[in-house]
């Protein structure tokens, strides 16, 4: 499992925790940097899924 997948969940479980406390206090803020965080945790999580599959095709 590549770690660019590990990252990137932590990633957007950070983002989605910080997210729902700028919701929940009113923080626009926080809640717009939560969001982003989310989103760069999908990407990053999504290249190392794509870094996992062309290992698995190299291997064959």
């Amino acid at each position: 499992m590549d770690k660019d997948r590990i990252k990137g969940a932590a990633k957007e479980v950070k983002g989605a925790i910080k997210e729902t406390a700028g919701k929940v206090t009113g923080n626009t803020r926080t809640e717009a940097e939560g969001k982003v965080e989310k989103t760069e945790g999908k990407v990053q999580r999504n290249v190392g899924e794509a870094k996992d599959q062309a290992r698995d095709l190299l291997d064959k």
